[in-house]
């Protein structure tokens, strides 16, 4: 599996995420309250909406559609009406940028 250098680690406040779009994908990546990066699928499981414009609350991210919600740390739905977890991707920090493995 590649790595991909996504985007500079200032680019994403805490607690919030941006949208990364790669080779016909779309990716979300997120930065945790602890000051961790992780990434997921950019699109939710229930309609295939954007999460870009979704509350992230914690190590949540909310759905701005119908609400659903996600870990992004593990891509487990834990609300309905999302009941398929996003596929989840490896993340790492070299030299101020975070790289995800897609």
């Amino acid at each position: 599996m590649p790595w991909i250098d996504a985007c500079a680690t200032d680019d994403i406040d805490q607690e919030d995420l941006i949208r990364f779009d790669h080779d016909g994908r779309t990716f979300a990546i997120y930065h945790s309250p602890d000051g961790a990066f992780f990434c997921t699928d950019g699109l939710c499981t229930h309609e295939q909406v954007h999460l870009e414009e979704g509350l992230v609350m914690a190590y949540e991210i909310e759905c701005p559609k119908h609400n659903a919600t996600f870990d992004y740390r593990t891509g487990e739905a834990l609300r309905a009406p999302a009941c398929v977890n996003l596929n989840t991707y490896k993340t790492r920090v070299e030299g101020g940028r975070v790289w995800i493995e897609v």
